[in-house]
């Protein structure tokens, strides 16, 4: 069964309608959950005596993990035009009403699922809105202890790049998919560790070879004929230093090339991901209080704010986002003509 299957699997048990608690993990769930990280890493590590063994922990204290995460998902909200004059929290994420349909409109995710066959009757879907949260400090007016200033500092927030992933036809099938792809990032991020010891290992190869042909170089130069016109210089005191590098060179490049060819390592690269969950994926819950400007207000300040809570999902090393799970509705995606039509009109 192809990986992406398995990691399928794996979410429907994980996120169902009621996610069990962070007591102890159900076994079959633990060893699919194995299998489908080795599929997705690297199947020959079945040849290796006890993998399951070696693996299970570090995944049920994963599942564990997602599980305490799955708790705290935000509820869904709808996503629309007409929405984002009334609700507060899409009016914070969107700049204009505008901008609503236009992200809609730019989901490949979305339109494919509304243009499936056997969504041909539905008038809506649940998806994972993502997003990324700038903070800028600006010079503008602001009203202080009465008076109208022109030059107060303040923190502007604003949201960009806004991606709609994991469309499904109810919110439970969405958190699903979601895990899904979670456990397929906590794998990548697994097979990019080793990926990286392998890169290590080409480059340690590479400098290598280029330290041994600069030795053999000083070695030619060696009471040569360049000692005649004065052009030798400290030829042996630049071939100590160069054998010295060339031999710390060689001896990395043994343990990183040992290393990447022992299963073993591959196995302990997994484990250093899933046995440390809250390392690599959290979700935090960030209140914000903001005015009808896009800035950010003071808790004890009396200026007319809206308080919002706000999500961020990180997922690896520099991936975090602020996400919402959405409902958007069919009426509102705009026809495939219509972008094309506004793309060429701000072309011209």
């Amino acid at each position: 069964m192809p990986f992406a299957n398995l990691f399928a699997n794996v979410a429907a048990k994980l996120f169902g309608a009621s996610p069990a608690g962070t007591g102890e993990v159900e076994p079959e769930l633990v060893q699919m959950t194995v299998e489908a990280v080795v599929d997705a890493v690297d199947p020959r590590l079945r040849v290796v005596s006890g993998y399951q063994a070696r693996i299970a922990p570090g995944v049920a204290r994963t599942i564990t993990h997602l599980r305490a995460l799955a708790k705290d998902m935000p509820e869904p909200i709808v996503l629309s035009r007409g929405a984002w004059g009334t609700d507060p929290l899409l009016n914070a994420l969107f700049a204009t009403a505008d901008d609503v349909p236009a992200v809609l409109g730019r989901s490949d995710e979305l339109r494919s699922f509304f243009d499936a066959a056997a969504n041909a009757a539905a008038t809506e879907a649940y998806a994972l809105l993502g997003m990324l949260k700038a903070e800028r400090n600006v010079l503008a007016p602001a009203i202080v202890d009465g008076v109208l200033r022109q030059d107060v500092a303040q923190t502007t927030v604003s949201f960009a790049q806004h991606r709609l992933i994991a469309p499904a036809a109810d919110f439970i099938a969405c958190r699903r998919e979601v895990g899904a792809r979670t456990f397929r990032r906590m794998a990548a991020l697994a097979l990019e560790r080793i990926t990286a010891l392998g890169e290590r290992a080409t480059e340690l190869e590479q400098r290598k070879a280029v330290l041994g042909a600069k030795l053999r170089m000083l070695n030619l130069k060696r009471n040569g004929i360049e000692e005649a016109a004065g052009g030798a210089g400290d030829v042996a005191g630049e071939i100590a230093a160069l054998e010295k590098e060339l031999k710390a060179t060689v001896d990395d490049y043994v343990e990183a090339k040992a290393s990447l060819a022992t299963l073993t390592t591959r196995l302990e690269h997994i484990n250093a991901i899933f046995n440390a969950p809250a390392d690599y994926v959290n979700l935090k819950r960030i209140g914000l209080r903001i005015n009808k400007m896009g800035f950010k207000v003071a808790a004890d300040s009396s200026e007319p704010a809206t308080d919002l809570t706000l999500s961020e999902l990180s997922v690896g090393a520099g991936l975090t986002a602020t996400i919402a799970f959405v409902r958007c509705q069919r009426a509102e995606l705009p026809r495939k003509e219509t972008l094309s039509a506004r793309a060429a009109r701000a072309v011209l």
